[in-house]
């Protein structure tokens, strides 16, 4: 399967950028990450908490195949409809510390869409470990699936 969405790690640096281009338009693709409905579908996860504004939070808790659930958290910095999110994002009882996500939203034309992620951890080795797990195969699926089911949502 192709990896539509990029993911760039830096040897020796504690961030990583992430891209992806949707073809759906930039109104549609923001909703994938305000509505909590549409995050429970994309992401798999269940949404225990999502405020969708500045200064707002979100909790989502997710089950692993044994059946352990697995919560993480965040405190919305920044929420500007269409064009930005800035987030913080924690897994509990996980050693991997918070990170700082950045979300770019920009429409490219065409009823097409992209997104740009900056995602910023405590240390490099904290991100060298995320990145071990199949975090790339991980997002571009989710990335998929947003575009799977919004494109239900133009029709």
């Amino acid at each position: 399967m192709e990896q539509k969405t990029k993911v760039y790690a830096e040897e020796g640096k504690q961030d990583l950028f992430i891209t992806r281009e949707f073809d759906l338009p930039l109104p549609l693709l923001f909703k994938a990450y305000e509505d909590a409905d549409l995050v429970e579908q994309w992401m798999g996860t269940k949404v225990l908490q999502l405020e969708s504004k500045t200064q707002g939070s979100y909790r989502f808790e997710t089950t692993d195949p044994k059946g352990n659930a697995l919560t993480f958290r965040g405190v919305i910095h920044e929420f500007i409809p269409n064009k930005r999110i800035v987030r913080t994002f924690e897994m509990e009882k996980m050693p991997f510390g918070v990170q700082l996500e950045l979300y770019a939203f920009e429409e490219v034309g065409g009823g097409k869409s992209k997104l740009e992620q900056h995602v910023i951890y405590q240390s490099v080795a904290h991100r060298d470990e995320n990145l071990k797990w199949p975090f790339k195969q991980g997002l571009n699926g989710a990335h998929n699936r947003i575009q799977k089911i919004l494109s239900n949502e133009t029709k």
